[in-house]
């Protein structure tokens, strides 16, 4: 039975290369513990518990060891990024008439106020609050 364990670790070794991520990597101790209780005779119900025991030990405490260890800062892109900047209306922001457009780094994006009784008019500076779809939702620079 240790073959099947071999086995593991080689097709983990294998997966493991094929992608850019740890996917199988958590399998290669665990199949090694279980290998090696293999060799001291433990039956194969045990051998599988095991297996999943220290899979899942591996995967929890790797996972909670690198987030605190590299402590991960969301950084915004995208469109994320554009709000709470400024943009200058290019066209009139009429909610009710369901016009509007602002520039946002050199871009024309679709926008509309976040107030719909306030209107903007070409020119005015404005802060970028939200996105939803195409549009920039804004409101008086402050």
């Amino acid at each position: 039975m240790v073959y099947v364990w071999i086995g593991v670790i080689v097709a983990a070794i294998v997966l493991e290369m094929l992608t850019d991520q740890l996917i199988a990597v958590w399998f290669m101790p665990s199949a090694i513990v279980c290998a090696i209780l293999d060799l001291c005779g433990v039956p194969m119900p045990w051998q599988l518990l095991v297996f999943l025991l220290v899979s899942v030990a591996g995967i929890v405490l790797s996972r909670t060891l690198l987030k605190k260890w590299l402590r991960f800062t969301k950084t915004a892109t995208n469109v994320e990024a554009v709000v709470g900047e400024k943009c200058v209306v290019t066209e009139r922001i009429d909610n009710y008439a369901g016009c509007g457009q602002a520039k946002v780094r050199g871009q024309i994006w679709s926008a509309r106020s976040i107030d719909d009784d306030e209107t903007f008019e070409a020119g005015e500076i404005l802060r970028i609050v939200a996105v939803e779809g195409v549009r920039i939702i804004c409101k008086k620079n402050t």
